[in-house]
């Protein structure tokens, strides 16, 4: 099969012929129908994850379908559509495990970290890191779904948030723009807060009931005159952007951190204690949490905005990817 690896931290990607793998016993292979590119790729490409063994396909937003299962497996047949996410897989055994709590798992494998991912035609992952992919669902669309999208809707439906609370999307990128699809469809009153003007126009396509240009008004401002959010959902790794918008809670709010900063985010607790807020930060979900994002996503119709390139295009979409310059995920189709 082909596959795009890096071979040592830092090294340009090499786009080569290896041996197709065989799943193990548990483990399912899944022919790679599209997977897209995260900036989380980063950790892999620069070496940034401690144990990371090299070489090493990344990807982590895999879309495909069922092409072998190994012995054990019940869950999945030949044929299945499946996607697979961040989760890579858990233990079962340790006590988050035992409590049901999959995500927080002690022993957790990272797809495209702890085992090769999906910048190849195949891949093998254990059988409880599989979501089902809805029939109709396109699978450029399902993959950045198996992460920005997982990560935007998890986030805003395990917050306090009902329909017609005040909800606000900060930044309308790569998970803003699938988070303000989430929080209309789930009935909020919703805000896109952006530095960018000329969003204004797409994020109102996406849903958003407002609009705040944050490079010239306050975005706290701005959203206590609407009330005072119920939730913020931090999209853009910003710090400063973080900031912004604490004051611009009501009460009980809560500023939920999707989109991680380089830097230290600052908090006046005297903001977080009038309001009785808090900041919160949030990471995907597991397997069943990716697949129920695909069901509602198929559902409500919400799709990513996408940039599609060849697997011998990798350099020039992982690039692209992280020089910010997509719109808005970028999907490898193998």
């Amino acid at each position: 099969m082909r596959a795009a690896r890096v071979p040592e931290p830092g090294a340009d990607f090499e786009v080569v012929d290896v041996e197709t793998p065989e799943p193990a016993a548990g483990e399912v292979r899944v022919a790679v129908d599209a997977c897209g590119i995260c900036h989380s790729d980063a950790f892999v490409k620069e070496g940034a994850y401690p144990g990371i063994d090299y070489p090493r396909v990344p990807g982590h937003e895999v879309a495909g379908r069922v092409d072998a299962v190994g012995d054990d497996v019940t869950a999945w047949s030949e044929g299945d559509r499946v996607g697979v996410g961040w989760h890579g897989g858990h233990c079962f055994e340790c006590d988050a495990c035992r409590r049901g709590d999959f995500q927080q798992c002690e022993d957790a494998q990272i797809t495209g970290i702890a085992y090769d991912g999906g910048y190849a035609e195949y891949m093998t992952a254990p059988a409880e890191a599989l979501a089902a992919v809805p029939a109709d669902l396109d699978a450029v669309d399902a993959a950045p779904l198996l992460c920005a999208g997982v990560t935007t809707f998890n986030a805003l439906r395990n917050t306090d948030a009902r329909p017609g609370d005040l909800v606000a999307v900060q930044g309308v990128g790569g998970l803003g723009h699938l988070g303000i699809q989430y929080a209309r469809a789930a009935g909020f009153e919703t805000v896109a807060l952006s530095r960018s003007p000329d969003k204004e126009e797409l994020a109102y396509e996406l849903g958003a009931d407002h609009f705040v240009n944050a490079a010239e008004a306050d975005a706290a401002e701005a959203l206590r005159e609407l009330g005072g959010a119920d939730v913020v959902l931090a999209t853009a790794p910003s710090a400063p952007a973080i900031e912004s918008v604490v004051d611009g809670l009501g009460t009980d709010g809560r500023v939920v951190v999707v989109g991680v900063p380089g830097e230290e985010v600052s908090v006046n607790a005297q903001s977080l204690v009038g309001v009785r807020g808090g900041v919160d930060g949030w990471a995907s979900g597991n397997a069943r949490d990716s697949q129920d994002t695909l069901e509602f996503s198929d559902l409500r119709e919400i799709t990513p905005e996408v940039e599609t390139f060849a697997l011998d295009e990798v350099h020039a979409a992982y690039d692209r990817m992280i020089e910010n310059e997509a719109r808005f995920r970028v999907v490898l189709e193998p």
